[in-house]
C-alpha cells in the first residue's frame, strides 16, 4: 500500500532528524550540573538570607546606591523596624525576580539542552528561567517578566574541549523588585542588565558558583557579587512545593500593610496604625 510507504519514510525520518540531534548534544562536552542544588552555608550567618553572602545584612551589604534610592532604602529600613513590610513586595506573593531568585531560597534544578538552559526554583512561583544557548540575538521586542530573558554562551575557557563556565545577559524585567528582604531596591524603571557566570568549583564538583553583576540605574556603578551552591548528595533528593498563599497572614490594602489574625480578623502591623478606609462599607447597624 502506497500509505503504507509513506508512513515508514516518515517515522524513517523522523528517527534520523531524533538520532543526529541526540548526536549534536555531546553531553561530555558540558559540566555536570545534574541534582539538587541548595544555597551553600555562610559560616556565621543567621537569619533572612543577604543579597550579597559575604556581608552582613541590611546597610552592611554596602549597596552602591545613587542618594534617591539610598533614601528609598533608608525609609524601607524605619518602616520594617516599626513593624512594615517596606517596600518588599514577597509579603503579597509577588515574585523575587531577577537577581533575588538566584540566592535561592528554596532548592534549584538545572536542566542543559542544546539550545536551552533552564534554571527551576519553586519560590514563591515557579520560577523557570530559560537561558537561550542557540546563538540568538535580542529580539526587537520581549514582554517583561520578573525573571526577564536570558541569554547565554557556554565557553571553554582553557582550551581542554569542555565547556567550563556559561555566561548570561538577563534583560527585559519588570518590577518591583529588590534584592533581598531587606529592600535593597533596584530602580523602577526596570532597565536592569544582568550578567552572570556560572562555573563549577575546580576542587569540588559538588559546589558551584554564579558571579552576578548587576547594571542599574539604582547604582552608582555595577553591583557584582558571588553566590555558591551546594549539591545535594542524596541522589534521590527530596523536592518541597512553596504555595506563597498557603498560611499566607500579610493584608496590603492601598499602600498600608495590615496582619491577618488566627482568628481571621484584620489587625494592626505597627504602632498606632490607623484602620483602612471604609468608605464602601456600612458600618454595624447601618442601613
Amino acid at each position: 500500500m502506497p500509505y503504507r510507504s509513506l508512513l515508514g519514510a516518515i517515522v524513517l525520518v523522523a528517527l534520523c532528524l531524533t538520532t543526529a540531534d541526540v548526536q549534536a548534544f555531546d553531553d561530555a562536552k558540558y559540566p555536570n550540573l545534574k541534582g539538587q542544588w541548595t544555597r551553600a552555608q555562610v559560616p556565621g550567618a543567621v537569619g533572612q538570607p543577604t543579597y550579597d553572602p559575604s556581608k552582613p545584612w541590611g546597610r552592611g551589604q554596602q549597596a552602591p546606591l545613587t542618594p534617591e534610592y539610598e533614601a528609598i532604602f533608608k525609609a524601607n529600613l524605619e518602616d520594617q523596624a516599626a513593624g512594615g513590610q517596606g517596600i518588599v513586595p514577597w509579603g503579597w506573593c509577588l515574585a523575587n525576580g531577577m537577581p533575588a531568585i538566584m540566592t535561592v531560597f528554596q532548592p534549584m534544578e538545572i536542566v542543559v539542552t542544546p539550545d536551552v538552559t533552564y534554571i527551576l526554583i519553586d519560590q514563591i512561583q515557579f520560577s523557570n528561567r530559560r537561558i537561550y544557548t542557540d546563538g540568538r540575538d535580542w529580539p526587537d521586542e520581549v514582554e517583561p517578566a520578573f525573571d526577564g530573558y536570558s541569554i547565554g554562551k557556554w565557553v571553554d575557557e582553557d582550551g581542554d574541549g569542555r565547556y567550563g563556565a556559561l555566561v548570561v545577559e538577563t534583560r527585559a524585567l519588570k518590577g518591583p523588585r529588590v534584592y533581598d528582604a531587606s529592600g535593597i531596591p533596584l530602580h523602577r524603571d526596570n532597565q536592569s542588565v544582568i550578567k552572570e557566570r556560572f562555573y563549577l568549583d575546580k576542587e569540588d564538583p559538588n559546589l558551584l558558583y554564579d558571579q552576578i553583576t548587576v547594571i542599574d540605574h539604582a547604582l552608582t556603578r555595577p553591583w557584582t557579587v558571588t553566590k555558591s551552591f551546594r549539591r545535594n548528595e542524596n541522589p534521590r533528593p527530596w523536592w518541597p512545593e512553596y504555595i506563597c498563599a498557603d498560611g499566607q497572614s500579610h493584608v496590603q490594602i492601598g499602600k498600608e500593610a495590615y496582619f491577618l489574625s488566627a482568628e481571621g480578623l484584620l489587625m494592626p502591623a505597627k504602632k498606632d496604625q490607623p484602620p483602612p478606609d471604609l468608605r464602601y462599607f456600612k458600618r454595624a447597624g447601618e442601613r
